[in-house]
């Protein structure tokens, strides 16, 4: 599958939500409530990408990744959320694809967004928003 380049400076989660569902950047942004002010300012929390997806028939949840749970392997189309830190300094989405994370903007910091694939992940991921029953 072709990884989903975010367009917007906080759009992670609308590019990871586009990948889930295999549409356009474009149409995902209009999945979320104030999305367009939200992927350029504030981003947006886990809460909301759960309920997205739930909205598009897809049954999500979420759960904070403790260090006891940090090993186990993730299922595919996982979205996680990175720490926030130097080169993430609001954190990031990532999604889980085969045996590869989808990342919307791979060459951070580079004002040029392109989209890949990386075998880890960058940073430590606290949440994960995960599919249930799969």
């Amino acid at each position: 599958m072709k990884p989903v380049s975010q367009k917007d400076l906080s759009g992670c989660a609308i590019a990871c939500v586009a990948f889930i569902l295999d549409v356009k950047y474009a149409a995902s942004l209009k999945l979320f409530k104030n999305g367009q002010k939200k992927a350029y300012r504030s981003g947006f929390s886990r809460r909301e990408i759960v309920e997205v997806l739930n909205k598009a028939g897809l049954k999500y949840s979420c759960k904070y990744i403790s260090n006891k749970t940090s090993s186990k392997r993730y299922k595919d189309k996982t979205i996680v959320f990175i720490k926030r830190s130097k080169n993430y300094p609001m954190g990031h989405y990532l999604c889980r694809a085969g045996r590869r994370w989808m990342d919307p903007w791979v060459n951070i910091p580079k004002i040029t967004i392109k989209a890949g694939y990386r075998r880890r992940l960058p940073e430590k991921p606290i949440y994960a928003i995960y599919q249930l029953g799969s």
